[in-house]
């Protein structure tokens, strides 16, 4: 039973609802297709389950899908929320265009609306700052510049905010901030794939390196940080032109190679004549790297290198989706112990021993 996020490693919760899949508190399923989600509450992004640990699930699911009243539907897709607060998602056979309103949509669109409501929280609070600094006596210069780079912070994010944990070819996972989307970047694989470079501080003092990817490490490394790109961006109209682009490729493969041909193009820095009509200047330092790609383009990738994913898990590639899912749990226990201070870690081992002293 595997319960951390594929793409971030944040846990996914649990439930009372469901007997033979007690995991996530939002979970989509296609009884038709024998396909079950766990949504991740932290990224929202769905994490197709292992087969065999499907079936029971999805019957129970639509059960209990059936038996309540807090539901709306349409002819293909239906929210239900249970008393325990279990959610449930019921998929039928819908076209792209309603799959990507209530599938990637209601995913992009509520992980927009956190981080405005975000946003508008620190804008608030940078406004306390800056007319506190006035107050005290600050000049209107200084306390227009503090306030420029609040609202810069506030706008793209913090550059030391943690975008994703990546897993390089030796083994070692590194922390990739988001100041470091900036100089990342997509590329044409030697397979004719996507392939990615991965920016990131070394820790030797402040020297900087790179992580090349490619083939299915380059997709799963891309697929981890694009919700850091796409944080804010969802709109509606955005969602639909993403989902005409993957429309027009044919599917999320061929999509994704078209990307992997344009890759390098794309995640560039701006020219001069491109940063002149951007009407906050401001703006022109974080459009390189992953962070250049437009919003259609950002969320068309987002999406194609999940559908990507979940394809090869579908086709029988089962052995991969597990491996997948061991090892967003070990990148989320050693996120978990980077937070722990020097010395619990032994004093827990320690602690454990005295409690089973058979104990390895």
């Amino acid at each position: 039973m595997y319960s951390a996020c594929l793409f971030c490693s944040a846990p996914l919760g649990a439930n009372e609802a469901i007997e033979h899949f007690p995991i996530g508190r939002r979970l989509a399923f296609d009884a038709a297709k024998g396909r079950l989600w766990v949504v991740c509450p932290r990224c929202e992004r769905w994490n197709l389950t292992p087969l065999e640990e499907r079936w029971e699930a999805i019957e129970e699911c639509e059960r209990l899908f059936r038996e309540t009243r807090l539901r709306v539907s349409t002819a293909h897709i239906g929210l239900a929320r249970l008393r325990e607060g279990l959610e449930l998602v019921r998929i039928g056979e819908p076209q792209r265009p309603e799959i990507a309103a209530w599938r990637y949509g209601d995913q992009f669109g509520r992980r927009r609306r956190r981080q405005i409501m975000g946003m508008g929280a620190f804008v608030a609070a940078g406004g306390v700052v800056v007319g506190g600094g006035l107050a005290m006596g600050l000049g209107v210069v200084v306390a227009w510049k503090v306030g420029e780079t609040w609202w810069q912070f506030a706008k793209h994010g913090n550059p030391s905010q943690v975008a994703g944990r990546i897993r390089d070819a030796n083994g070692t996972v590194h922390r990739i901030l988001r100041r470091d989307l900036l100089k990342s970047r997509l590329r044409e694989g030697s397979d004719g794939r996507l392939a990615i470079n991965i920016a990131h501080n070394t820790g030797v003092m402040g020297r900087e390196g790179v992580i090349k990817l490619e083939g299915d490490a380059a997709r799963q490394a891309a697929a981890v940080l694009m919700p850091a790109v796409n944080r804010a961006r969802g709109t509606s109209d955005d969602v639909q032109q993403a989902a005409g682009r993957l429309d027009r490729a044919g599917s999320a493969e061929q999509f994704l190679k078209d990307q992997a041909r344009r890759g390098a193009k794309l995640t560039r820095f701006v020219s001069r004549e491109e940063a002149s009509t951007y009407a906050d200047q401001g703006d022109v330092a974080w459009t390189a790297g992953l962070l250049a790609l437009s919003a259609p383009a950002s969320l068309a990738l987002e999406m194609a290198l999940h559908e990507e994913q979940e394809r090869r898990a579908l086709d029988g590639e089962l052995a991969e989706l597990e491996r997948a899912w061991r090892d967003a749990e070990e990148i989320g226990a050693i996120a978990d112990s980077l937070l722990l201070p020097a010395g619990i870690e032994s004093a827990l081992a320690r602690i454990r021993t005295r409690v089973r002293p058979d104990a390895p």
